[in-house]
């Protein structure tokens, strides 16, 4: 198992709580406050674009 270092979790009221992750090889991680075993992995690069698209409105029909 990769050596995984986890961000404390973004909550919101009344829903889960999410991790995002990363390790020293350059990828990125997410998964659900508790459920870190089941994680979605991709690249740095791949969770730096989704987190610029997501502040930029693309992911606002989704609220």
């Amino acid at each position: 198992m990769q050596d995984i270092t986890w961000e404390d979790p973004f909550c919101a009221e009344g829903s889960a709580c999410f991790r995002l992750g990363t390790d020293h090889e350059g990828n990125a991680y997410i998964a659900i406050a508790g459920a870190e075993e089941a994680h979605l992995t991709d690249t740095r690069e791949a969770l730096r674009t989704m987190i610029l698209d997501i502040k930029a409105g693309k992911a606002d029909h989704l609220l």
